[in-house]
């Protein structure tokens, strides 16, 4: 039966709202999502909030209700509360229908099969967290085998690379590395690592793709470092027809991705 919750002092609130810091997530190893969009998404996938929170106005709606009974039928706890709460906990103004808590689920190298997919996204201190979202949801879109994030990327367990997912993060396995792990690993087993640079004079379409393919994005600001230039067995570049010198973090990988899914399915 959910139980109520009304008081901004209740210790489960204050609790749910400290994980909206990157340190506490670590140390609890659990995590928020808001929405019913991204919250079913969740579900659809086989993931459940270990507890939920939604007000009173919204638990007539099928999706919420019949969310509320999952969890509590898994051993979640249901919490209903009130507007203000939820948006304190989302850090909104207009706080969406349910927030979630949820338990993180890191993934290793070792964990992924590469067989599984033609396609991998590498990105490579990533710093946004809406890149990171999009490029998540491109992941999905284009059936990548997953995420691998090298070096200090933003933390994908955030509140707002969670929203930018759109669900994804739930869909689309999601690694946190360093360089020389994950090229130990890459060259341990089949796979082209496809870097995009400014530096190379192969156009993207021009280029042969062999699976499973890595695509290497860098960081946003400064790009990738030489040496891990040097070690892609691929270098590609988007052609710029205007005066912007490169395209987004993010586009730039979609863009990619589905140059690569083409040719794999041609």
């Amino acid at each position: 039966m959910p139980r109520e919750i009304t008081a901004f002092s209740n210790p489960l609130v204050k609790y749910a709202r400290d994980l909206r810091d990157k340190r506490h997530r670590r140390a609890a190893r659990q995590f928020l999502a808001e929405g019913l969009r991204i919250l079913t998404e969740a579900r659809e996938s086989g993931r459940l909030p270990k507890t939920l929170f939604y007000t009173a106005a919204s638990i007539d709606h099928p999706l919420v209700h019949a969310l509320s009974m999952d969890v509590e039928a898994a051993g979640g706890e249901s919490i209903q509360t009130t507007a203000d709460i939820l948006s304190k906990l989302s850090g909104k103004d207009n706080p969406q229908a349910v927030v979630g808590i949820y338990d993180d689920f890191e993934v290793t190298l070792a964990d992924l099969d590469r067989a599984s997919s033609g396609i991998w996204l590498v990105a490579e201190r990533l710093r946004d967290p809406g890149n990171l979202g999009t490029i998540l949801r491109t992941g999905d879109a284009v059936g990548a085998g997953g995420l691998i994030l090298v070096g200090e990327c933003v933390d994908p367990f955030s509140v707002e690379a969670v929203r930018a997912s759109m669900g994804a993060l739930f869909t689309i396995p999601v690694v946190r590395t360093e360089w020389t792990p994950f090229v130990d690993w890459l060259r341990a087993g089949p796979g082209q690592l496809v870097g995009l640079s400014l530096d190379t004079d192969t156009d993207y379409r021009a280029a042969t793709y062999t699976g499973p393919t890595f695509l290497l994005t860098g960081n946003e600001a400064h790009g990738m470092p030489e040496d891990y230039a040097a070690a892609c067995d691929l270098l590609v570049k988007i052609p710029m027809l205007g005066k912007a010198d490169s395209l987004n973090a993010a586009v730039a990988t979609a863009v990619m991705a589905y140059e690569v899914l083409a040719r794999q399915r041609g």
